[in-house]
């Protein structure tokens, strides 16, 4: 019998030290390829302030640059409702991605957890949704930006063609040496920004008049509900770090704080930004193309447009640099899931540099970014397309999430809330949902040719 044992485990010794074997996980066994296992794997490089930067930057994005003050416009003094309505209402969506994320912690994110959930053909609809959809979302960002400094600089529309281009370089620079870059020139450019923002309310302070606040309901409850309409865009996001979980140390731990503590600074970053334009601008705000240059230039007429534009720059780039990672890993793990060409997989792995995976995102990002321009940089149909497919990707996440945690517990309770907030969101959506049901035909279709190929 002794020997026989140590012929065993002789066996399992070479075996386990030749091939890699099957991973049985939930639903379904996921065969790995036969090379050689590496003698060591990278070791996931964010930790907790990194992956708050991360989730700031993700969710803080170019709205500071004009929702306060278009808040303030329709709304008047009660924005300052609509901006805490909407901080406890995102509580619920920014905890049940939380939960996924720290329980299921995958590269391919909200696919992912679809993927366990409703199957594999739901789960390429989400993925598709992301890095098809949402893909738009970067030129959107970077011309939004380049278009702040162009106001600012008085700059001609080809030179803020230029800026955005510009603006996409260095994120996508620090994303081809993976996290451990990009994660740490985020920590800098949120800091950057966090320190702009402070900088901004404590400059233009000095200038609030109380009057300003009178009458606090200028356009009714109505009006604060067009408030809310506009801060819903401001705290989306929170789906994008879900698709660089596995880089987290210990997921379990850091992304609930991660995401905590990015909570508390976007809203107090919101709310003050808020009051101080109201304070400030009163009837006046919303009027000008470049608002938070309206808030500064009076206490700082020469030193005001250049911080407005350094803001504008800040915020573009550091949104950029978290989107583009989470595209990166999404790509990377669609290739590994058999959604893209397996040649796109490399780097799905935590520590993995996605760069054939990146590349493919930019191609994509590079065709919106040409339509756009073909547009005449006219936003609009692209947004639609952008929020859509979000609005889409936030009701698969959720019904997951329903699947996923735990029955009755805390995460299932958030998950049930968010379902009933994405359900309004769904019915503003209306027709624009055309554009993530195209998609989801897509997905459909492959399946269909998979399921045929596989019979012969």
């Amino acid at each position: 019998m002794k020997e026989l044992l140590e012929c065993g485990s002789r066996t399992v010794s070479k075996v386990a030290s030749n091939y890699r074997g099957q991973i049985c996980h939930l639903k379904g066994c996921v065969q790995l390829s036969d090379r050689r296992l590496p003698a060591e794997l990278p070791e996931a490089s964010v930790g907790l302030l990194q992956g708050s930067s991360l989730y700031v930057a993700s969710v803080l994005g170019t709205g500071i640059l004009v929702l306060p003050a278009l808040a303030a416009k329709v709304a008047g003094p009660a924005s300052i409702l609509a901006v805490v309505a909407v901080l406890l209402l995102s509580i619920p969506l920014a905890g049940t991605f939380a939960a996924l994320a720290a329980r299921h912690p995958d590269p391919g994110g909200v696919a992912h957890y679809v993927r366990l959930a409703l199957g594999p053909t739901a789960a390429r609809m989400a993925g598709y949704w992301f890095y098809l959809g949402v893909a738009v979302g970067a030129p959107i960002v970077a011309i939004l930006g380049a278009s702040y400094i162009g106001e600012v600089l008085g700059a001609p529309k080809w030179l803020v063609v230029l800026l955005a281009v510009c603006i996409f370089i260095p994120p996508l620079i620090s994303n081809l040496y993976g996290l451990k870059v990009s994660g740490a020139v985020q920590l800098f450019l949120t800091a950057l920004l966090v320190a702009i923002v402070i900088g901004v309310i404590a400059v233009a302070g000095p200038s609030s008049d109380a009057r300003n606040f009178e009458p606090f309901l200028p356009h009714g409850w109505v009006g604060v509900g067009a408030a809310i309409s506009l801060f819903v865009w401001a705290f989306a996001g929170w789906e994008a770090v879900t698709h660089i979980a596995a880089e987290f140390k210990n997921p379990r731990r850091v992304i609930p704080l991660a995401t905590a503590i990015a909570i508390v600074i976007v809203g107090a970053a919101y709310l003050a930004l808020q009051i101080v334009t109201i304070a400030v601008l009163g009837t006046n705000a919303g009027n000008g193309p470049v608002p938070l240059l309206e808030l500064v230039k009076e206490n700082a007429p020469g030193v005001g447009p250049i911080a407005i534009a350094i803001i504008a720059g800040v915020v573009s780039v550091g949104v950029q640099n978290t989107y583009l990672g989470a595209f990166a890993k999404l790509g990377a793990s669609l290739g590994r899931d058999g959604d893209l060409p397996k040649w796109f997989a490399k780097g799905s792995e935590s520590g993995g540099i996605a760069r054939r995976s990146l590349g493919l995102a930019c191609l994509i990002m590079l065709t919106y970014f040409v339509a756009i321009i073909l547009k005449d940089l006219d936003l609009a149909p692209f947004i639609l397309i952008h929020t859509s497919c979000m609005v889409a990707i936030y009701a698969a996440g959720m019904l997951a999430a329903l699947r996923l945690l735990g029955k009755y517990s805390f995460g299932w309770w958030m998950a049930l809330t968010s379902c009933v907030l994405v359900l309004g969101l769904l019915i503003l959506a209306g027709w624009n949902l055309l554009i993530p049901v195209s998609l989801a035909l897509a997905a459909i279709v492959i399946t269909v040719i998979k399921r045929i190929r596989s019979r012969r």
